[in-house]
C-alpha cells in the first residue's frame, strides 16, 4: 500500500493554513540560503513563493538540491509575520522529484532577469520560469479569458478555421507554402474567409489561432506567426457597429487583467490602459492634417501613429484611438467602401499608445461587388469559388476585426521587442525553442 499523504497546499495557500497543520508543497527549489544555524528553502510553485525553514539535523545527507530542482516538501505550517504570507514551513522533510537541475542560464531567484534578449529567447523553456517574465504571460492569459469572455456574453460563438489554405488570403507573396500530399497549399495568414463565411451560419463568432506571414520584416514589432483574436458580426449597419463591439472586448479584456492578474500587474508595474465609453474617433483625412502628413499619403507611418496616440491621451484621456476612413487602395478587396465618398473604405486601424494594434471594418456582402472588385484587381473570381459560394447564397451586411494578442502585451508592458513577451517567438531567423 502506498503511504498516506497529505494532499498537496499551493504557495499562495498558505497564508490560509492553520499554523501546527501539516502540508505538502510540490514546486521548484527557487533559492537556498545556507547559514550556521538554519537554513532558508524557498520554494516556487504556480502560485508563488513559500519560505521552508530547515534545522541542521533535517537537511537531506546528500545535501540541499540546487536551485531549478523539482521538490516535495512535507512539513509544519507555522507562523512567522517576517514570511510570505506570515506563514512557513518548518519540521520539513525535501524529497527531490527529479535529478539536480544544472545551473540555469541566468539566476532566477533575483527580483529582475538580467538575461538580454537573445539568451532570453535561445533559453526560453528555462527563463520563462522568472516570476516577472512568466506575469507577462499571465497578462496574456487573463486578456483571452475576457476576450471570450465578452464575446460570449453578447451571443457569439468561438469557432476554429483551417491552418493550411489553398490559396492566400490577401496577397501570394507573404505566405508560407507547403506540400499538402503532392499540391501546393499555404499557412493561413488569417482566418478572414472562413470567419466571413461562418457569419452566414452562426451570425455571430470569434476565434482565436495562429496566423502566419512571410514578410521579411525584422523589426521589433513583427513576427512570422502570432496569436490572432479575429472577430466577425452579421446584420451590421456600418463599421461603426464593429467598433462598439471592439470597445466592448478591450474593457472585457482589462477587466479580466484586473481580476485575474493583478498580481502579475503589480510585479510588473503596470498601468492598466484606459478605454472611454465610446471610442474616440478620427478619419484618416483629418489624422493625416493632425501629423502634418502629405494629405496622399496612402498609411499611417509609426511616427504618425506615436503622435496620433499622445493627442487621443491629452484630448480624450484614452490610451486607444480609432482611425477611420483608410483609402480604398490600401484596404483588401473585400472592404466596403464609404458609401458617400468611395476613395474611402469603411474600415478603421485601432491605435493603442501610438502603436497599431487591431485592423477591422465593414465588408462587402453582395455577390456581384465582390465579382467586380476581384476584377478590378485583374484576377478571376474562379480563383476564389470556395470563397464566393456563400456569397452567392446570400450574406448579411458583416464586418470584423483582428487583434493581435502578442503586440497587446507588449504595449501593456510597454516592451521594447514584441519577442519579450512571446513565448517562443518566430520570426525571419528563428525556428528553435
Amino acid at each position: 500500500m502506498r503511504p498516506p499523504e497529505f494532499p498537496r497546499t499551493l504557495t499562495a495557500e498558505l497564508a490560509g493554513v492553520e499554523p501546527g497543520t501539516a502540508v505538502t508543497l510540490m514546486g521548484h527549489v527557487h533559492r537556498r540560503r545556507e547559514l550556521a544555524a538554519v537554513t532558508f528553502l524557498v520554494i516556487r510553485d504556480r502560485s508563488g513563493l513559500a519560505q521552508v525553514v530547515l534545522r541542521p539535523d533535517e537537511l537531506p545527507i546528500e545535501g540541499l538540491p540546487p536551485e531549478e530542482t523539482a521538490v516535495q516538501v512535507t512539513g509544519m505550517a507555522t507562523a512567522n509575520r517576517q514570511a510570505p504570507g506570515g506563514i512557513e514551513v518548518t519540521a520539513a522533510t525535501v524529497t527531490p522529484l527529479t535529478e539536480p537541475a544544472r545551473t540555469p542560464p541566468a539566476e532566477l531567484w533575483r527580483p529582475s532577469l538580467s538575461a538580454g534578449l537573445p539568451t532570453l529567447l535561445d533559453h526560453a523553456p528555462v527563463l520563462w520560469r522568472h516570476p516577472a517574465q512568466r506575469a507577462k504571460w499571465e497578462l496574456a492569459a487573463a486578456s483571452l479569458r475576457g476576450f471570450r469572455d465578452t464575446l460570449d456574453s453578447l451571443g457569439f460563438t468561438e469557432v476554429q478555421s483551417p491552418k493550411m489554405v489553398e490559396s492566400a488570403t490577401e496577397s501570394g507573396a507573404n505566405v508560407f507554402g507547403v506540400d499538402y500530399f503532392g499540391r501546393p497549399a499555404y499557412l493561413a495568414q488569417s482566418p478572414q474567409f472562413f470567419k466571413q463565411q461562418l457569419v452566414g451560419i452562426f451570425e455571430r463568432v470569434y476565434e482565436v489561432g495562429p496566423v502566419f506571414r512571410a514578410e521579411p520584416h525584422d523589426t521589433v514589432r513583427h513576427l512570422a506567426e502570432y496569436v490572432s483574436l479575429d472577430v466577425e458580426l452579421g446584420f451590421i449597419r456600418d463599421h461603426h457597429d464593429v467598433l462598439e463591439v471592439l470597445r466592448d472586448v478591450l474593457a472585457g479584456m482589462v477587466e479580466q487583467i484586473e481580476n485575474h492578474a493583478g498580481a502579475a500587474v503589480e510585479r510588473l508595474g503596470v498601468q492598466l490602459p484606459v478605454i472611454p465609453k465610446e471610442l474616440p474617433v478620427i478619419h484618416f483625412r483629418d489624422a493625416l492634417a493632425k501629423v502634418g502628413a502629405p494629405s496622399d499619403e496612402p498609411d499611417l507611418a509609426p511616427e504618425h501613429e506615436r503622435a496620433l496616440g499622445v493627442w487621443a491621451k491629452e484630448t480624450y484621456d484614452s490610451d486607444v484611438l480609432a482611425v477611420e476612413g483608410y483609402p480604398m487602395r490600401k484596404r483588401p478587396f473585400y472592404t466596403h467602401p464609404q458609401p458617400d465618398d468611395s476613395r474611402w473604405s469603411n474600415s478603421f486601424d485601432l491605435i493603442f499608445r501610438g502603436l497599431e494594434l487591431v485592423t477591422g471594418g465593414q465588408r462587402l456582402h453582395r455577390h456581384a461587388d465582390y465579382v467586380a472588385a476581384i476584377e478590378a484587381q485583374g484576377e478571376s473570381p474562379s480563383a476564389y469559388a470556395s470563397y464566393l459560394q456563400a456569397f452567392a447564397h446570400g450574406m448579411p451586411p458583416h464586418g470584423g476585426f483582428a487583434l493581435g494578442l502578442e503586440r497587446w502585451v507588449a504595449r501593456l508592458v510597454e516592451a521594447a521587442n514584441i519577442r519579450e513577451v512571446t513565448l517562443f517567438p518566430r520570426d525571419l531567423h528563428r525556428l528553435a525553442p
